[in-house]
Formats: structure tokens, C-alpha cells, sequence
């Protein structure tokens, strides 16, 4: 456990706290993974500390333990892996983070993404802990997965986190369709909508498109099926055998931990087609966009609200996505970019054709896609959403 304590809030000119401060309450955040919660969720934390809560983050450490520190909070180690759908695994983690929301005095736990909200639930339910907010943050691959089986799945998480609510239970969504999943209205006062991660638009700012032809495409994402990496793939290859000046970059790892990974070799060889580069991860998504006409995601399912296009999106870059939940939430069909059938190459190809052939186009529908992500998508918009959600919980 992490000695590091959260710094105290800092007192107005006249000695009092800031207004609506809630010093001396604790949060705690419960996350599986915390690359996870430095990459989308580090302004919740902040949102939490001009409040005057103390946070807490629960979750497995890996390398970006300093940049969760950063914000003032504490980092607790508890490894769970992902992966592993072991009920005793499971039902070991829920017990040790029992204990640890009691060591902590948690007032409250939010809990992010399902395999959090299951374990984090059953804790806090352990622990005596009422109030609660579970953030789906999308269905991940069982969203994308389809017929009878994908149907039972979702219908046992929907059964599952229902189970873990109490009166004091509040739900945070990325889009308005993820609600129903769990036979939420998207409109009720249990319900609270935030767009997606949020982004700071000073870092992904607006730079001058490059040269075209050939429309530079790129996906920056974790390298899984569910995110429709070989309909890209394919789509590349069809608009180049129609005589298309277009390219495909790809910027993302494997994730061991997900049952839907690429493998490596398939990357690579992927990587030595023509017009198709895999760079593997990056450090600078913000350079990746300068270089690049297009972002996009030809996803299968089950997203919140893909970072990536949010990213995409602040930088002026025009959006090719898919017609599923999340995805339709952020990009509109002719404004921002162009959203297609999901599971549809040919219909993808044919969206990159145009607009490889109309970089007026290109241009105007980036200059509506900053539009958008300014109006409710950023980062202050988040924080602010947040903290009217844990002055009304706190103040019951």
C-alpha cells in the first residue's frame, strides 16, 4: 500500500475552503488496470480533489502509478488479472478489496468498467459502503459479440451489476445506448452522462493538414478484433484496387489481457502490405494526428466513447467510424466524417474513396469535428459533470 498521503486543498485568501468543498469525505476509485486510469480517467481524480475529497485509486500497478500520484491521490496495488473469469479469483480480489475500502473509511466507491463494478460491488456490499457509482465505460467485447451468446452474456451482466445497486447506487455512461442494457433510462436521475474521457484541447490542438494525395489514415488503439482493425485492413485493400491514393497507419499493442488480441504476427504481416503500416505503440498521439487526413474506428461493439476519436476529433482530423453504440454518440454521418454499417468493409472503402478524392471535404468535416468535441466533450465538461454527481451523493 502506497504511503503516499493526498495533499491538502489549498484554503481561499480569506482561510475558508473552496466553495462546495467536501474536506475530509473519501473517495475511492476501483479500476482493473492503472494504465486504464491514467490514459482516461486522471480528471475524475482531479474533479475529486477541487472538491477537497480525499481519493484513493485501487488497481493493478504496472508503470503509471506516478502519473495517478500526480493528481493527489493514493495508489493501492490489487492484482486481478483481467483475463481471468475464475469465480474464486474473483471472489479472492472482492474480499481483499473489502478490506482495504474499510481500511480506507471509504464514503465512496466508483467503480470503473464492468469487471470493476462486479468485484468493487461485491466489496463495497462487504464493506458497508452505500453509495456507489458504477461506470460503464462501454460492454466491451461482449457489446461486440453477437447472436444467442452474446444475448445470454449481456443479460447475466445486466442481472449481475443490478444485483450489486443500493438506493444510494448511481450509474456514470459515455453514450445514451448503454443505458437500456441494463434496463436503465438514460433520462432518470439514477443516470449520469459524461462525453467519454474527456479531452484537454490545448494538448490536442488543431495543426495544418498535410499534403494529400494520398489521404493518410490511421487507427490508434489497442490492436483487438472487436475494434474492426482487419475491416480496415480490408477496406484499405479494396479502395486501393479501385485506384484510391490512400494509406493505413496503425498505432497500438496487443493486449494480452483481452480475450480478443491480435497477434502479433498477423501485425506484422499486415504491416508489409502495400499502403499499411504498423508502428506499434506510441508516446505522442497528438504527432500521430499532424501526420494524418483521418481518424478512425471501424469498431464491432461494445465502446463507451472511443477515446480515439475524441483525440482524433480535438486535432481537426476528419472521422470514419462505424454505426454502434458510442461511436454514433460522438460522430455525425456528413459532419464530422462519415459513419458506416459495422461489420462492412466495402461500405468503409467506400467512405475512404471519397474522401480521398475531395480534400475540401476532409477539411471541413475536421474543422466540425473540433466543433463537437468543444461543445461537451472536454476535459473541464467532464470534471464539472462529476462533481455535481458526488456533491449530490455526499450531501444524502
Amino acid at each position: 500500500m502506497s504511503s503516499i498521503s493526498p495533499p491538502p486543498v489549498a484554503p481561499l485568501s480569506n482561510g475558508s475552503l473552496p466553495a462546495g468543498s467536501l474536506h475530509g469525505r473519501k473517495i475511492v476509485f476501483v479500476v482493473t488496470e492503472d494504465w486504464f486510469f491514467a490514459s482516461h480517467f486522471l480528471p475524475m481524480a482531479r474533479a475529486a480533489r477541487e472538491l477537497g475529497l480525499a481519493v484513493s485509486v485501487v488497481t493493478r500497478v504496472n508503470a503509471h502509478r506516478h502519473l495517478i500520484e500526480a493528481t493527489g491521490a493514493k495508489v493501492i496495488p490489487l492484482q486481478a488479472e483481467r483475463r481471468s473469469l475464475n469465480p474464486m479469483t474473483a471472489g479472492y480480489a472482492a474480499g481483499q478489496l473489502a478490506s482495504i475500502l474499510k481500511a480506507e473509511k471509504a464514503d465512496l466507491v466508483h467503480c470503473i468498467a464492468l469487471r470493476a463494478i462486479l468485484t468493487g460491488g461485491f466489496a463495497a456490499s462487504l464493506a458497508g459502503v452505500r453509495r456507489r457509482v458504477f461506470a460503464l465505460t462501454g460492454l466491451g467485447f461482449l457489446g461486440a459479440r453477437g447472436g444467442l451468446a452474446g444475448r445470454l452474456s449481456q443479460r447475466a451482466v445486466r442481472l449481475l451489476v443490478r444485483g450489486l445497486e443500493t438506493s444510494q447506487t448511481r450509474y456514470l455512461f459515455e453514450n445514451r445506448d448503454d443505458p437500456a442494457e441494463l434496463g436503465l433510462d438514460p433520462d432518470s436521475e439514477r443516470v449520469t452522462l459524461v462525453g467519454g474521457a474527456g479531452i484537454d484541447p490545448d494538448h490536442f490542438a488543431v495543426a495544418p493538414l498535410p499534403p494529400q494525395p494520398p489521404l493518410r489514415v490511421a487507427i490508434v488503439a489497442r490492436m483487438l478484433w472487436s475494434k474492426g482493425i482487419d475491416l480496415a485492413v480490408d477496406a484499405l485493400r479494396i479502395a486501393r484496387d479501385r485506384g484510391a491514393a490512400v494509406e493505413l497507419s496503425l498505432y497500438g499493442v496487443p493486449d494480452a489481457s483481452n480475450p480478443k488480441s491480435i497477434p502479433e504476427d498477423t501485425l506484422r504481416a499486415w504491416g508489409h502490405e502495400p499502403g499499411i503500416h504498423w508502428h506499434g505503440a506510441t508516446r505522442d498521439v497528438a504527432e500521430v494526428w499532424r501526420e494524418h487526413h483521418v481518424g478512425c474506428l471501424p469498431s464491432r461493439g461494445g465502446e463507451g466513447l472511443p477515446r480515439t476519436l475524441l483525440e482524433s476529433a480535438a486535432c481537426g482530423r476528419a472521422l470514419v467510424t462505424t454505426d454502434v453504440p458510442g461511436c454514433r454518440a460522438l460522430v455525425r454521418d456528413g459532419i464530422e466524417g462519415r459513419v458506416v454499417p459495422a461489420e462492412n468493409a466495402a461500405a468503409l472503402a467506400d467512405a475512404l474513396v471519397a474522401l480521398a478524392t475531395d480534400p475540401a471535404m476532409v477539411a471541413r468535416m475536421g474543422e466540425a469535428a473540433r466543433a463537437r468535441v468543444l461543445d461537451g466533450f472536454t476535459e473541464r465538461d467532464v470534471m464539472e459533470t462529476v462533481k455535481s454527481l458526488y456533491r449530490q451523493m455526499l450531501a444524502a
